[in-house]
């Protein structure tokens, strides 16, 4: 089932979300119902405060983006490794490499697109779907989903990096979206 999307000025955005144990209620249902909100949405990460859940749980398919790339993009991302994964109670260990700028936008934010800087790779530790631990680094557009993703469950949103001017520039934009005087093909949840 497809999920409203929860949209900016909602307080379950800046949550920092909590851990769950497989005993979750109906989560893999929840898992399903990402999964299904993200593609209806055309997105390639979503994560559980997006869909009204405070949760420490995302879900990231880059697999969409890499089969997109053109001719240029291989060239600027030869070693790109796509995924589709379900990371549940993420912690981030480290961040590295030189950090670089790329158009970022969010479901939650919905016709807002800003240059951000982040790292060039991450190294996190998560359960799949199956409650088996993980670790990886993670690093091209990849790991800057997953960063992206991330930064929900801790309570973040990716304007917050941007400078005071810009945050300025697009504060109609933001008030518009938490009023709902945005259109997108999909149900938003709008804050109270």
């Amino acid at each position: 089932m497809v999920l409203p999307v929860v949209a900016y000025g909602h307080h379950m955005l800046r949550k920092m979300c909590e851990d769950i144990t497989p005993e979750y209620p109906e989560l893999q249902k929840l898992i399903e119902d990402m999964w299904a909100t993200m593609y209806h949405t055309n997105g390639v990460g979503i994560a559980a405060p997006q869909v009204n859940r405070g949760i420490r749980l995302f879900v990231v398919d880059t697999e969409q983006i890499v089969e997109g790339f053109d001719n240029e993009d291989k060239l600027e991302y030869p070693d790109e490794k796509p995924i589709k994964q379900v990371f549940i109670n993420a912690q981030k260990i480290e961040e590295s490499g030189k950090p670089w700028s790329y158009n970022e936008g969010c479901l939650s934010i919905p016709k807002v697109r800003e240059d951000i800087s982040r790292h060039a790779s991450v190294r996190i530790k998560f359960l799949d779907e199956n409650f088996q631990e993980q670790e990886s680094i993670f690093d091209g557009i990849t790991g800057r989903v997953i960063l992206h993703e991330y930064d929900h469950i801790d309570g973040k949103l990716f304007i917050d990096y941007l400078p005071h001017l810009k945050k300025r520039l697009i504060k109609k934009k933001l008030e518009d979206i938490s009023t709902g005087k945005v259109r997108v093909d999909y149900r938003m949840l709008l804050p109270k």
